[in-house]
């Protein structure tokens, strides 16, 4: 029978529910358990796929492609889901499924559909039953598809949000529902140190705590969130406030290396009081390989500086999977990575700016869409392409590295149709079957998705095989016609999809290091085993640093 582990925010967004979620899905790993995790995300949007990074962080990409159906007569194409899934594949190294991220509007959607249908004839439709019935519904859905043995939730916002209260009314009566040894609520919380007196304040976790008990959840353990250790007189002011045990204050202070955190859970005995709650007999736990991940970023002996120029640079959550598929490859290669990022606007009216990426090891272009700071972009990577810095780019930075090179060799006017509908040489154009497509959400090129690689070049070099799997998101493809053109200038074309139709990967021939993909490798890296397009990439990046040196 599935137990059901409930996680939710205090105080404030941001504070590190995800990465404690997912280290407390990593204690009951330890132990042998199965695992499966749910994202509930309060916003009316059927899913992330939409929004922009800076407002709301990276969309995570899942290998399924889910077919959501509100009704019988509608559907939904889902694979971009909140980057909090890409927490949980790290931790976990699990495949996460699109359906267990659960939107509002996936919910709301899905009731008033059924209303139109005739499903609630006769009947007012209400936030309870018929909102939160669905929201259990969902819920059970997850944990009948896999039986894990722990299904995880994690309540997306801080309690308090309106958008928030239809989810904590349905667990409240799921767990009146289920028998007390089935369910579990973690409550995460902020405990601000105060510099002026030398104090670690606990009131706002007492206020978030007042907040969720006025929902009638009274939580079984508290994760106190700080910059430090919480003190001892902190945890016993925290249990005395908030009504639990002392021994179920947890602390989650910063640290260095995030993947230490499921280890601190286990020192602070998180993960035997949990299945003591849960009443799960399970084996003692076993973390030697995950400490072996965590001295790997810990024992790094060397440095090296990464620029990843793009146009989402206001926040860092834009490019969090990039920013951890470099640390994983780093961390593999006994190195510590420095990751800038350059926001290519500037370079569009001051060219003499670019000579900052002489200064990297490397130079990632980043993914993204639209005209602002393109053509930035491009000048960047003819910048790149005119040294002997290694270079990869991603997806939307991918074709603009071809777009440079077009331009380098020939093609003084090549652009993308995405940011010049009226360019005499559109190079990069959009996909046949996108052309009909009027409607934004869930109608990109999405998933895992088969490649073919070819011997001898720099991607099969990174694989050591012909065919892999990974996920896509874009509409925009680079022309078969254009690269076989530029093959003449020293382009060599890598990989292609499984009908050698889309030119998944392009890379320049001889020793300067330079690739561009189409898909998104990032998703599938992870601690310990990084992809091996950003670990290729890593490597040229620490031995082009050695070189400079020993010149």
């Amino acid at each position: 029978m599935t137990k059901f582990l409930f996680v939710t925010g205090g105080v404030l967004s941001g504070i590190g529910k995800g990465a404690a979620a997912a280290s407390v899905g990593k204690s009951f790993q330890f132990r042998g358990l199965e695992v499966d995790m749910i994202k509930i995300d309060p916003y009316l949007n059927v899913d992330p796929g939409t929004l922009n990074p800076i407002e709301h962080g990276e969309v995570f990409v899942t290998d399924e492609v889910w077919d959501f159906n509100p009704s019988e007569d509608s559907s939904f194409t889902i694979a971009e889901i909140d980057q909090d899934f890409g927490t949980y594949e790290r931790f976990l190294d699990k495949t996460m499924h699109p359906r267990n991220n659960i939107t509002s509007g996936q919910v709301y959607l899905s009731v008033l559909l059924q209303e139109r249908a005739g499903s609630y004839l006769g009947r007012t439709v209400q936030i309870i039953p018929h909102i939160t019935d669905e929201i259990k519904n969902r819920i059970r859905e997850v944990a009948k598809r896999n039986s894990p043995d722990i299904l995880i939730s994690e309540i997306g916002g801080t309690v308090g949000d309106i958008e928030a209260s239809p989810f904590l009314e349905a667990i409240r009566q799921l767990r009146l529902e289920e028998p007390d040894d089935r369910t579990a609520l973690i409550h995460v919380t902020l405990v601000p140190y105060m510099e002026t007196i030398g104090q670690l304040k606990t009131k706002p976790t007492q206020h978030s705590v007042k907040t969720l008990l006025s929902a009638g959840l009274q939580p079984d353990i508290i994760v106190g969130r700080s910059d430090r250790p919480l003190s001892k007189p902190a945890k016993e002011k925290i249990s005395l406030y908030s009504n639990v045990p002392k021994e179920a204050v947890i602390s989650d202070p910063r640290i260095s290396v995030l993947y230490e955190l499921p280890l601190l859970f286990e020192k602070q005995g998180l993960g035997d009081y949990l299945c003591d709650l849960l009443r799960i007999r399970a084996r003692s736990p076993d973390y030697s390989h995950w400490e072996n991940i965590v001295n790997e970023f810990e024992e790094a002996d060397e440095k090296v500086r990464i620029a990843m120029p793009g146009k989402y640079t206001q926040i860092l959550d834009s490019y969090i999977s990039i920013n951890k598929a470099l640390k994983h490859s780093a961390a593999k290669l006994g190195a510590e990575i420095k990751i800038e990022f350059v926001d290519t606007e500037p370079f569009e009216k001051n060219p003499r700016k670019l000579k900052v990426l002489e200064d990297y090891d490397g130079v990632l272009l980043t993914p993204g869409f639209g005209t602002r700071g393109a053509e930035g972009m491009i000048k960047a990577s003819r910048k790149t392409l005119s040294t002997d810095i290694p270079f990869l780019g991603i997806c939307f930075g991918a074709q603009l590295l071809f777009i440079a090179f077009c331009r380098e060799n020939g093609l003084k006017k090549a652009n993308s149709t995405e940011v010049d509908p009226d360019t005499p040489h559109p190079v990069v154009d959009l996909l046949p079957e996108q052309r009909e497509i009027s409607k934004k959400g869930g109608t990109m090129r999405l998933g895992g998705q088969e490649i073919l690689i070819k011997k001898g070049t720099k991607l099969y070099e990174a694989y050591g095989k012909e065919r892999i799997i990974e996920r896509f998101r874009h509409r925009y493809h680079l022309i078969p016609e254009f690269v076989e053109q530029m093959e003449e200038n020293g382009l060599i074309l890598s990989a292609t999809d499984v009908e050698e139709r889309i030119v998944n990967v392009v890379e320049l021939e001889g020793d300067h290091w330079v690739v561009g993909v189409q898909f998104h490798p990032e998703f599938t890296s992870r601690p310990g085993s990084p992809n091996p397009v950003y670990l290729s990439f890593v490597e040229a990046a620490l031995e082009h640093k050695r070189k400079q040196k020993k010149d």
